[in-house]
């Protein structure tokens, strides 16, 4: 089992910024590759970014390429999502998740854990 737990969330003007963490316990961290994936009001969840094992490898929604960084620090068991130039349509729910999959995967059924969410709100 692995155990996600998300903060820095909050309220935020557009154009401004938020860093994202997420803090992982249980088993080995860097055994897994980690996502972000977000949920707005009345619409589907989507992904956002993910990592790899070794933070070689990221990738990232068109929505936010260029925006947000996502990284990740093994030692301290943590995955990050800086968000810069917040829009009003990235007002969601964000949640991080852990994959077996090794170079990190867009796919939400190949994530086995799941956090519980923080919430993103970027007033215009």
């Amino acid at each position: 089992q692995v155990q996600l737990v998300e903060s820095g969330g909050g309220l935020v003007q557009a154009g401004g910024s938020l860093r994202l963490s997420c803090a992982a316990s249980g088993r080995t961290f860097s055994n897994y590759a980690m996502g972000w994936f977000r949920q707005a009001p009345g619409k589907e969840r989507e992904f956002v970014s993910t990592i790899s094992r070794s933070g070689g490898f990221r990738y990232y929604a068109d929505s936010v390429k260029g925006r947000f960084t996502i990284s990740r620090d093994n030692a301290k068991n943590t995955v990050y999502l800086q968000m810069n130039s917040l829009k009003s349509e990235d007002t969601a729910v964000y949640y991080c998740a852990a994959s077996r999959v090794v170079t990190g995967t867009r796919a939400e059924h190949e994530y086995d854990y799941w956090g519980q969410g923080t919430q993103v709100t970027v007033s215009s």
